[in-house]
């Protein structure tokens, strides 16, 4: 049974100098949750955000904060953000910290937890903590830098997610993350992702609430 359909707007695209407006112009556009992507240039070759800016956000919008850390640390940095308001934390399956731990104390936070495979990382690598996750994210780029175009060998994954999910009947969706779009909703939706991050598609399309229903409307009949 297909899973509802999640747009999740990824700041990585917004305005950072009106975020707050951003947040909620997405949230007027039609969202269900907002993509917050953590960078340390350690990790991936980028810098973008702290748990400041999650508590800055929290006030500014009602969707849930989706927050993804793209950290070398993320068993430091997930209670920081937790505290500052976010609703959910992903972590990469590829950070050097013991990952198991890192999950449960999410959990133990009371937030879901989810967990990150890079496009080369196979599936089997995250097999020991699927029980322990509401969310699998499958980078359909190499994380670091939004405007990317999908790899589609990363959708194998997903459908490789959905069988594992129904032989172990387990609950928790797929997430994809990397040149999402209108274009390639379908392609997504086909192999089982039901949770769909679009940054540069969404927040600097000419009308967010038209890409927002496009994406629904692509989903919807594929």
């Amino acid at each position: 049974m297909r899973r509802p359909l999640i747009i999740a707007p990824s700041i990585l695209a917004a305005d950072f100098g009106r975020l707050a407006s951003e947040v909620l112009r997405a949230e007027t556009a039609g969202a269900d949750w907002i993509h917050v992507d953590v960078m340390d240039g350690h990790f991936v070759p980028n810098l973008t955000v702290g748990p400041d800016v999650v508590r800055g956000l929290r006030p500014a919008v009602k969707l849930p904060l989706d927050v993804h850390l793209m950290v070398e640390r993320p068993d430091k940095f997930a209670p920081a953000f937790i505290e500052a308001g976010a609703d959910r934390v992903s972590i990469h399956i590829e950070s050097p910290c013991n990952v198991g731990a890192t999950l449960e104390a999410i959990r133990t936070a009371g937030k879901p937890a989810g967990i990150v495979l890079n496009p080369g990382t196979p599936v089997k690598a995250i097999l020991p903590y699927l029980d322990r996750v509401k969310l699998v994210l499958v980078m359909t780029v190499n994380p670091g830098f939004g405007g990317q175009p999908i790899i589609s060998s990363a959708l194998d994954k997903v459908s490789e997610l959905v069988e594992l999910r129904e032989a172990r009947k387990l609950d928790f969706d797929i997430q994809v993350d990397g040149g999402v779009s209108e274009k390639t909703v379908a392609r997504c939706a086909a192999a089982g992702a039901n949770v769909m991050v679009a940054g540069v598609a969404l927040f600097r399309a000419p009308d967010m609430a038209q890409a927002i229903s496009a994406m629904r409307r692509a989903y919807n009949a594929s």
